[in-house]
């Protein structure tokens, strides 16, 4: 077995890269990493050639973003459903499709000959040797011609489903709240490859200077279009090898997360709880705006992320920040840890426990909005979860709401798409507690992001035709 966990394949036999995306695939079925821890361990594991990476990732992105649609394609083929062959088969059988289907580069014979093997390989362990059964499905993927797709008109969603690979009952849902047209842009937003995005820190350079050196070093980029300070690249990169990376020059971030920070409007000296912070984007963007005067309180429940972020914010020069491992829903325990860290408070007006000038939430949520980057959680989502999901969401705000001073600003944001998770819990707030007021995000965004200001003044990226992730941001301020 190698270290992938392919029984008895070789890689003079396989290329490497399928069988670590077959050993991909197959560990989130059990384990609770994500697809790019996956792809990390895997990469360091067993694929040192940056070909077999880039084909790896190809492999499992693409079966992954194309889940719904290669199940309609080989549902035909098969003479009992997809779901009730083993997984190891399920998995083999996508894996093959998607080669034929969308990866003109790969020869047909190579994407057959490679999954048999590896069918081949996991007769021991399935009982029986199902190779042929695999090889007799992927040829007749090649030979029959593929079925007509439903038709938009008598079944919309279904429709939207198999084109785009959504899940069908979010597609429904789309199209209830926003009709077709406007549900189908968002389809496409979810299934589509999305680039490589940074943030340029401002306190290590310029954006045209950061672009002047990656062009230098053959690095094709270009700037942002809504963000002020974001670089795309052109072609994925390794991004720990650009250059200005140990220096800190940039932080990975979409362009969508770099709009909110600036809502806060974070002045230098000012104190600022970052509630959900990490790992870090949000945080050292706040500091960068602030000139890293002032503190930073950064919570979060996991230790390991606020590690994360702490090795963040080594590598980008920010040193007002103070991580503390806790939950959100009691921001005073931070405080006062904080406090006493500090040794004292920096301001002895106030009380012991010192409220905070302003506070940025980004609350957990269903991750609507960055399901292009996490493909494989489109298939984890349910309707359950939105209220599950607005209670948590107010909790968090009705606590770190109370250790705002008066006259402070507190940003509200998700990377949701859904209005439970967004607007709801703004509104529904606002209408329990007079002392809070909304306000417009529009002066703090640059004129190119004005289309995506809401008739309720938040910020909302939804279904946006410019390449960046779904987010909502809310601006509040406390009266008195």
């Amino acid at each position: 077995m190698t270290s992938t966990g392919a029984h008895h394949i070789t890689q003079a036999t396989v290329s490497p890269a399928r069988i670590a995306a077959l050993f991909a695939l197959l560990s989130l079925h059990t384990t609770e990493d994500t697809v790019d821890d996956l792809f990390s361990k895997m990469c360091k594991a067993s694929l040192s050639d940056p070909r077999d990476r880039a084909l790896a990732m190809e492999l499992v992105y693409g079966v992954l973003r194309r889940h719904e649609t290669l199940d309609w394609r080989l549902a035909p083929l098969l003479k009992k459903p997809l779901s009730r062959l083993p997984v190891v088969l399920q998995t083999l059988l996508r894996l093959g499709a998607y080669q034929l289907m969308y990866l003109d580069r790969v020869p047909p014979s190579a994407a057959v000959h490679d999954t048999v093997a590896l069918a081949k390989s996991y007769a021991k362990k399935l009982g029986r040797d199902w190779s042929g059964f695999v090889n007799a499905v992927l040829r007749n993927l090649i030979r029959l011609p593929e079925p007509s797709r439903p038709d938009p008109e008598a079944y919309p969603a279904r429709a939207l489903s198999i084109g785009h690979s959504v899940p069908l009952w979010l597609c429904q849902r789309w199209i209830d709240r926003m009709g077709f047209e406007q549900a189908e842009a968002a389809c496409q937003t979810t299934s589509c490859v999305p680039s490589v995005t940074l943030r340029v820190n401002q306190r290590r350079s310029t954006r045209a200077a950061f672009l002047d050196r990656l062009l230098q070093h053959g690095i094709s980029s270009r700037s942002t279009t809504i963000s002020p300070v974001g670089v795309v690249l052109e072609k994925g990169q390794l991004v720990t090898a650009l250059p200005g990376f140990q220096d800190g020059d940039f932080y990975i971030e979409d362009e969508a997360a770099q709009l909110i920070p600036p809502l806060l409007d974070p002045q230098a000296g000012d104190l600022v709880l970052d509630a959900c912070a990490a790992p870090g984007g949000k945080t050292t963007r706040l500091a960068e705006l602030m000139d890293d005067r002032g503190h930073i309180l950064a919570m979060d429940r996991q230790k390991v992320r606020l590690d994360l972020l702490q090795e963040n914010c080594r590598r980008l020069g920010i040193t007002i920040v103070t991580a503390v491992v806790g939950d959100a829903r009691k921001p005073l325990d931070a405080l006062r840890l904080f406090n006493k860290c500090r040794g004292k408070t920096s301001r002895p007006t106030r009380a012991p426990d010192e409220l905070v000038d302003r506070i940025l939430l980004d609350a957990p949520c269903s991750g609507l909005g960055v399901l292009r980057r996490h493909p494989e959680a489109k298939w984890n989502k349910h309707t359950g979860m939105f209220l599950r999901h607005h209670q948590l969401q107010t909790e968090l705000l009705e606590a770190v709401a109370a250790v705002l001073r008066p006259g402070g600003v507190l940003v509200y944001s998700t990377c949701s798409t859904e209005p439970e998770e967004t607007e709801e819990v703004v509104t529904n707030f606002c209408h329990i507690h007079s002392e809070w007021m909304r306000e417009s995000v529009a002066p703090w965004l640059p004129s190119t992001a004005l289309p995506f200001v809401t008739a309720h003044g938040a910020l909302s990226t939804m279904g946006n035709t410019c390449g960046m992730d779904g987010f909502y941001a809310a601006r509040l301020r406390k009266v008195s």
